[in-house]
């Protein structure tokens, strides 16, 4: 009867809420998590002095090798072998039937026998006939089925999600602006060529001899309104300077220029980082509601058993049981089924957060391996220290501030040499034809008509707005200054965050630890009170007590391993040692 309590307190770590909230668990100083004892494979004896009474779900192999643990950056970790899920409406599959001889040998009132289970065991034929039903509804081999999507590990989420998200695109756009500006810096020293070129009209007839001489037109006398034959005239004016010494402001600006993109790298790497890290809660979150499913319909199971076994003790006006157990019983039930419906949709959340960052169509599945949360051997956490020092060396943030202080730093520079011009070399020409004036042949003519004159000379320019140069230079250091301080509350920031992380990972190492043996003693107990009560020397109220610790402690067990895995993820994006396809 309490084992509906189980399955609520099974289904309240898995409410929609506890998927991707952004910040992960941390890790301890210079400790070295341990592992949880394994526990035993359904159907074996237990060692004596040891009774195990209920057993863990069988793993299924999966397509998947098992890969180390990310997100730690230290080799030596395994995860159990992932098995393939869909994720859709329907529950994934629930733990291999539990008989009861699967149990445990406990000695009995007769001189020994198996311990009655509290879930039915499933008859051979029936499985059988079931699997007989699954050849019958398969499809033809020989038609062509469509191809679907390999299901998404953990590696390969995260991958993708720090390739294709739609931020870290915008990064990389950020990146490609960057470029550019390096490119506008790097070819500054590039001559500005102002060309003109245009037409007008009409002109007026202007005639002479071509040496400067008088008007040989009527025409061409100005201060009456006789213009002659007009026309039109066609001009082109250029000129450029060429910068060959500026006292060092061109190369300050190519090398500040060479910042940008350095800042645009490190800030893409800093986003991905971020992505990568929703990518693996996501993924654990739905990890966290496939397993948390799977002990609710362990535990509906068992509650149809204890509901039947109280409904034939009381048909037999048994003295053990009362019918407000099974009120009770009924009461559990349906709070089984309330749980049940939180965790559906804490699943169906994690699943629509890991399409989105697997940036999946509208209709591509969406399928995910089913991975145990739980790891097989201890995984070395580094030490604060190590992950420190590692975080001062990795951290992309730090990279960007530090790109950002050289680039002000040259612009602070710039701003100092402004006060001196520059040299360089200079070149113009001027090209014009009216078609109703006469070309002047003597060089002491001026004919603004027909002029054809170019040249190049060397040049200084510059300028004498000092105030303004002044207001310029010191907004420059300002800027530079308050970079300075920005790089010292980031490192503060960078530092406490680790700290942070490093404990709460160690915390949930040592939890993990302590409710893994929770679980075995309450599954000890378990056994121990459905025997008292097979063999009527128990009453119900140490079978809801047994099963409700049990189910608390199995509860508590799967969340720990959640944030311990969340956790190792956290870690390795705070210290900037990303999850990567490799590890």
């Amino acid at each position: 009867m309490a084992l509906a309590l189980a399955a609520g307190v099974a289904a309240a770590q898995l409410t929609p809420g506890s998927v991707g909230t952004g910040s992960g668990p941390s890790t301890s100083p210079g400790g070295t998590p341990g592992t949880a004892a394994p526990s035993p494979t359904p159907g074996t004896s237990p060692s004596p002095g040891a009774p195990e009474t209920v057993t863990p779900d069988a793993v299924t192999p999966g397509s998947d090798a098992p890969a180390a643990v990310p997100g730690t950056g230290s080799p030596g970790g395994t995860r159990p072998t992932p098995r393939v899920g869909t994720g859709g409406p329907d529950l994934p599959p629930g733990p291999p039937p539990m008989a009861p001889s699967s149990i445990e040998q406990t000695p009995g009132a007769n001189g020994g026998g198996p311990a009655i289970s509290p879930a039915p065991a499933v008859a051979p034929g029936q499985e059988a006939e079931s699997a007989k039903d699954t050849v019958a509804d398969a499809p033809d081999s020989d038609a062509k089925q469509p191809a679907r999507p390999a299901p998404l590990t953990l590696a390969r989420l995260v991958a993708r999600a720090r390739e294709t998200d739609s931020r870290v695109e915008e990064a990389s756009a950020e990146l490609r602006k960057f470029h550019a500006l390096y490119q506008q810096a790097k070819w500054a020293w590039f001559p500005k060529f102002e060309i003109t070129v245009g037409a007008g009209g009409p002109i007026p007839e202007a005639r002479n001899d071509g040496l400067g001489g008088p008007p040989t037109t009527e025409a061409s006398l100005e201060g009456d309104l006789n213009f002659g034959r007009v026309g039109v005239t066609v001009f082109s004016t250029g000129n450029a300077v060429l910068p060959l010494y500026t006292f060092g402001k061109l190369t300050a600006l190519e090398k500040a220029g060479a910042q940008g993109p350095v800042v645009g790298a490190a800030l893409r790497e800093r986003m991905r980082d971020e992505v990568g890290f929703q990518a693996a809660q996501a993924y654990f979150g739905y990890q966290l509601a496939r397993s948390g499913l799977q002990q609710i319909e362990e535990v509906a199971r068992r509650l149809e058993d204890a509901a039947g076994r109280i409904d034939r003790l009381l048909k037999e006006d048994s003295a053990q049981v009362s019918a407000v157990d099974s009120y009770k019983v009924r009461f559990f039930r349906e709070l089984v089924e309330a749980r049940k419906a939180e965790a559906l949709q804490g699943r169906q959340l994690a699943l629509a957060a890991i399409g989105l960052l697997a940036n999946a169509g509208p209709e591509e599945p969406v399928a995910v391996v089913e991975e145990d949360l739980e790891l097989e051997e201890d995984v070395p956490v580094p030490s604060l220290e190590q992950a420190l020092a590692r975080a001062e060396q990795a951290r992309p943030e730090l990279t960007a501030i530090a790109a950002g202080i050289i680039a002000r730093e040259h612009e602070v520079f710039i701003r100092e040499r402004s006060y001196f011009p520059d040299l360089g070399l200079a070149g113009f020409y001027d090209v014009r034809f009216t078609t109703s004036a006469t070309r002047q042949r003597s060089p002491f003519a001026f004919d603004p008509y027909n002029d054809r004159s170019a040249g190049v000379g060397l040049v200084m320019r510059g300028t004498f707005d000092i105030p303004i140069k002044d207001a310029q230079l010191e907004q420059a250091r300002a800027e530079l200054d308050k970079l300075r301080a920005q790089e010292k509350q980031i490192r503060a920031g960078i530092r406490l965050e680790v700290t942070k992380v490093h404990g709460e990972l160690v915390a949930a190492w040592s939890r993990a630890r302590s409710f893994g043996e929770a679980e075995r003693s309450a599954r000890r107990w378990v056994t121990a009170a459905f025997t008292a009560f097979d063999l009527g020397t128990g009453d119900t109220r140490d079978l809801v007590d047994a099963f409700t610790a049990y189910a608390q402690a199995s509860g508590d067990k799967g969340k720990s391993w959640h944030d311990v895995r969340v956790g190792m993820a956290a870690l390795a994006r705070v210290t900037g040692a990303p999850l990567t396809p490799g590890e």
